[in-house]
């Protein structure tokens, strides 16, 4: 069965491989599987009525004046713990609301609970280990668990995952994301689609880089081969190196400025 994936101007592709050696195991009935044009149809369908639904989730942000931020990363890059600096820093001055999204538990929600931002959890299981990103349906429903009138800002913490976030609008203005020095130089060029779709690029735990093989200029550089005018800031979360350049940004994008410094 053929891979597919979807280009910047919304087409989706499939990509056919060629013919196997038959295996001595059995797979199963695999016959309720769509495959070929009709996969493509029903993959163009889920795409546009997400992409009906984010201009809806758009809108709604419009309509109450609200920025939103989609934040996007892998699993263990600091995220979450990016977002907690970034709640205590606005917590005098913006009125900020948080969409966690996970596949399981409430671990992250609660890390960010009582930092003055109001949290809407969205958990992702479905029975069948839950899904790698959140789509603009999913956000739609976690912005009914938070008073939009009265916030600023909303950002939507995205499940943990290098593929599948990027490929779903869900209303945002702006997507950013924390890449870790711990995960390695090569990211940007294996995971080109991430990369290439975000306005910035929070490059995380520098204070580990004494520790480790690693040079912060390739990783600069890497980043640079895949998008050439995303905003990188070297950051600890963790010490709060390089953190105020991210808090002038995120004050500047909640204001309606542009989204690069």
């Amino acid at each position: 069965m053929g891979r597919f994936h979807r280009h910047d101007d919304g087409t989706v592709h499939s990509h056919e491989h060629g013919d196997h050696e038959p295996h001595s195991h059995d797979h199963g009935d695999h016959s309720g599987y769509v495959t070929g044009s009709q996969r493509i149809e029903v993959l163009e369908d889920i795409f546009a009525e997400n992409d009906t639904r984010a201009a809806i989730n758009r809108t709604t942000f419009e309509i109450n004046g609200i920025r939103a931020l989609n934040l996007m990363s892998s699993p263990g890059s600091g995220k979450t713990t990016v977002l907690a600096a970034t709640l205590d820093e606005l917590a005098d001055d913006l009125a900020v609301g948080v969409i966690e999204g996970d596949i399981a538990t409430d671990l992250d929600a609660a890390k960010l609970g009582g930092r003055g931002a109001q949290i809407s959890l969205l958990n992702t299981n479905n029975g069948f280990g839950g899904e790698c990103h959140l789509d603009a349906p999913m956000v739609n429903r976690a912005l009914q668990g938070l008073e939009l009138p009265l916030l600023d800002l909303v950002i939507i913490e995205n499940v943990g995952n290098l593929v599948c976030p990027a490929e779903f609008d869900v209303g945002e203005h702006a997507k950013a994301m924390v890449y870790s020095v711990t995960e390695g130089e090569d990211k940007p060029l294996k995971y080109p689609v991430m990369f290439r779709s975000v306005d910035i690029v929070l490059l995380n735990k520098i204070d580990l880089v004494p520790h480790l093989d690693a040079d912060v200029d390739t990783y600069v550089s890497r980043v640079r081969e895949v998008n050439p005018t995303a905003t990188i800031l070297p950051v600890s979360a963790r010490t709060g190196e390089g953190m105020a350049a991210w808090f002038e940004w995120i004050r500047r994008f909640a204001s309606g400025a542009a989204t690069a410094l």
